[in-house]
């Protein structure tokens, strides 16, 4: 069980959705959330809504000086929790150069960047918590995809290397996998959306995880089977479900 109180929580890309909600659970636990995204005036009035202690600091995760500078200006934290992301559907045919950068620089290379950024005075103490949000799409390609399922399968690969590195020190990393998610992003689809959860309600997910010791959560849990199992279809069988038609 993850004790809260007293700790110090630094949450990336809480302005909206998911982020927004998984803040609430951690200052509602006890712990002192500083907040950030680019959008100030979304955390401010998030800082406003948390009961407990909370600040913000503004930042953009494309930028390696500004997330480096935050991190400097934040200081000491026990846990980091990643939850930037951009997205775009976007097809093969369909190739827009700078949504499919931008996806990989705010989706992986911001992760990376941040937990770079603070995992220095975590291996110093031998303590620390750092969790990283992929998807189910990272699993494998999936169509209309482009961009986005490369950068959460390069997230999921990040937090694969250093739970291997950090599995026997005081550094608890997980990894969580979520579905469709009601937020700004899944509005740009035009396809039926299985599953698909409330905010509210994948934050309850992703904070039980938190709460817990094991790496990696996918969920929900009978959409994410379909995911697992394509891992193990021969490429065949794998297109001819899931390739274009």
């Amino acid at each position: 069980m993850t004790e809260w109180v007293g700790k110090r929580y630094w949450i990336v890309g809480a302005s909206e959705g998911l982020g927004r909600e998984v803040a609430k659970r951690i200052s509602a636990a006890g712990a002192e959330v500083i907040v950030s995204a680019r959008s100030e005036d979304r955390l401010k009035s998030l800082v406003a809504e948390l009961g407990g202690k909370a600040s913000y600091v503004t930042v953009d995760v494309s930028d390696i000086k500004a997330v480096e500078d935050a991190a400097k200006q934040i200081g000491h934290i026990d846990g980091m929790v990643y939850l930037a992301g951009v997205y775009w559907p976007m097809k093969a045919s369909e190739w827009d150069n700078e949504k499919a950068d931008l996806m990989g620089q705010i989706n992986y290379l911001g992760a990376s960047r941040a937990v770079g950024s603070v995992i220095g005075q975590m291996v110093d103490r031998d303590q620390g918590h750092i969790v990283l949000t992929g998807s189910l799409s990272g699993f494998r390609g999936l169509p209309g995809a482009i961009g986005y399922s490369a950068s959460k399968a390069g997230i999921m690969a990040l937090a694969e290397s250093m739970q291997a590195d950090l599995r026997k020190t005081g550094i608890n990393v997980q990894l969580i996998n979520p579905g469709f998610i009601k937020t700004r992003l899944t509005e740009k689809n035009d396809f039926t959306m299985p599953f698909i959860m409330e905010p509210e309600e994948a934050a309850q997910e992703f904070f039980e995880h938190m709460n817990g010791d094991d790496f990696k959560r996918s969920f929900p849990m009978v959409f994410s089977w379909v995911f697992r199992l394509s891992q193990f279809m021969p490429d065949w069988m794998y297109y001819r479900l899931f390739g274009a038609k």
